[in-house]
């Protein structure tokens, strides 16, 4: 993996515009961690940055820079928040808006709680519409429990949290980037009639 041609690009996506989100801090983390991985380009996606006027994937529905990195990305991560037992409105209206862009990417997931289980109802939750999408879903996840103490004010993880944090995110990572080089290798061979 030598040219940046051949460099997979994997897209984290942040799950929620909420203005007081402590998950951002999480999705920064995720992402930070994928640059220092050799032959990984990571695109930060956080939705406060795109506007999705309306629901769907109808052209009148889509940002052209998110579709533009959709298209890019070999792979996605999603961190997401946990709200009320399930994900924020903000990822399923990103999700929705790409269908073709998702088919057949992998997709890792990482939750985030104010609570003891790190987002994994949230997590549980996104797998049925990630299928739907006809997403190949990682069996590893990563969880974010306590969020808001696992960081400290400007956003850095505390270090009694970065052994078990970084252990967990790359066996995550691992499991990402094997699949997304299958898939990536599987889309290049020719279609059986």
């Amino acid at each position: 993996m030598d040219t940046e041609s051949d460099k997979l690009v994997i897209a984290v996506l942040a799950g929620t515009s909420r203005a007081k989100r402590v998950s951002i801090h999480a999705a920064r983390y995720v992402a930070e961690f994928g640059r220092g991985i050799d032959g990984v380009e990571i695109i930060f996606v956080d939705p406060a940055d795109f506007e999705f006027p309306r629901d769907g994937d109808d052209p009148e529905g889509k940002d052209p820079h998110y579709t533009n990195i959709t298209q890019r990305a070999d792979a996605f991560f999603i961190v997401t928040p946990e709200y009320n037992h399930s994900f924020p409105s903000t990822i399923k209206r990103m999700l929705d808006s790409e269908y073709k862009n998702y088919f057949h990417k992998p997709v890792a997931l990482a939750g985030a709680s104010d609570g003891p289980w790190g987002g994994v109802r949230a997590i549980e939750a996104l797998v049925h519409p990630l299928r739907t999408m006809s997403m190949i879903v990682l069996s590893t996840d990563v969880h974010f429990p306590y969020v808001p103490t696992m960081f400290d004010e400007h956003g850095a993880l505390l270090p009694e949290c970065i052994e078990r944090t970084n252990r967990n995110l790359q066996s995550a990572y691992d499991e990402l980037i094997w699949m997304a080089r299958v898939m990536k290798q599987a889309s290049k061979a020719p279609v059986r009639e």
